[in-house]
């Protein structure tokens, strides 16, 4: 099968090789998906880069969680009806070698969720890591009706489907961008207000255009560099849903400030979320992509001689949607 890997860690023009790798056999269990689209996650491009120094250890290593495709085959356990059905795929290549950036994937059953037929290969390939993080960060803390949200870099591949998800359960959505481009595709999605979190003082700005009133939930991209601004505008007893931290490696918390504040900190990262919560996603991004309900941004689909292109759009660090690369061009 046609296949892109990397035997070691570097940058991806030296790095991915595209060729030619064994076609995998379904075990029991699994399912062999064709694959027609595969995602690029800044998770992938760590990785590639040494992140896990031990990853290479057993050899080569096909990347990314994210794709979707049809599936072939099954292994023994899963009903052949399944034959067929078209599919999006997540956690490709966590805790294993072979991920979707390849012709064939085969991988447990459970991570390769029903696709709407109203929805595209490429879409599909999106909702891996952002989808089902933007979920998690969201519904994880309680009924959301009538409470206000804050999302920061809310233009971001997570967060663009946070304010979505947000405003599907009922919330006021306050997000966060650093330009008027960003601040369209806040809107695009659904916010109701946005602030620049490029301005000194934002979090006061945030409590400012919420009529004085502070938020209930702040789901965030920047933990430890937006802490000192979050905590300006969110409400005692409130909740911080936390999914990335790259610019402040280990944030110093004001500990007392904060436990006076009764504040909640919830840390999100989708392999280890609870597989209930797993399965509570996969159904709600079926509903609401059967229903017409999601919006995505696509801002690269490229070609499979593009793979490591795809890698270096994602290291630029300026790329808010999705990076998505056509397997069969």
């Amino acid at each position: 099968m046609k296949a892109a890997w990397f035997e070691k860690f570097g940058s991806a023009a030296e790095t991915i090789i595209i060729g030619e790798q064994p076609k995998p056999e379904v075990n029991d269990g699994e399912v062999l998906i064709r694959l027609k689209a595969t995602g690029v996650n800044p998770s992938d491009v760590k990785k590639r880069m040494g992140a896990f120094p031990n990853l290479l250890d057993t050899g080569h290593v096909i990347p990314h969680s994210d794709g979707a495709g049809i599936i072939e085959a099954v292994g023994k356990g899963v009903s052949e009806s399944r034959i067929g059905e078209r599919v999006w795929v997540y956690q490709a290549q966590y805790a294993r070698m072979l991920g979707t950036a390849a012709e064939y994937v085969s991988i447990d059953a459970s991570r390769a969720a029903t696709l709407p037929d109203n929805t595209s290969f490429e879409i599909g390939a999106c909702l891996g890591i952002p989808a089902m993080t933007a979920h998690r960060v969201v519904m994880s803390d309680g009924d959301l009706t009538d409470q206000t949200v804050l999302i920061t870099g809310g233009a971001g591949r997570v967060g663009f489907y946070a304010i979505q998800w947000a405003k599907i359960a009922g919330a006021k959505v306050i997000a966060t961008a650093s330009n008027p481009a960003d601040e369209s595709a806040c809107l695009e999605a659904g916010a109701d207000l946005v602030v620049n979190h490029r301005e000194s003082n934002w979090g006061d700005s945030v409590q400012e255009i919420n009529d004085g009133e502070k938020v209930d939930r702040v789901i965030d991209v920047e933990f430890g560099f937006n802490l000192p601004e979050v905590l300006k505008c969110i409400r005692i007893g409130g909740v911080i849903a936390t999914y990335g931290n790259t610019q402040v490696k280990e944030p110093k918390l004001p500990f007392f400030q904060m436990m006076f504040m009764d504040l909640t900190i919830k840390m999100t990262i989708v392999y280890a979320m609870p597989e209930a919560a797993k399965q509570h996603a996969i159904k709600d991004i079926y509903n609401a992509l059967s229903a017409n309900k999601l919006k995505h941004r696509v801002t690269h689909l490229l070609s499979f001689e593009q793979m490591a292109t795809s890698h270096e759009l994602i290291e630029q660090n300026n790329v808010r949607g999705c990076v998505i690369v056509n397997i069969d061009s």
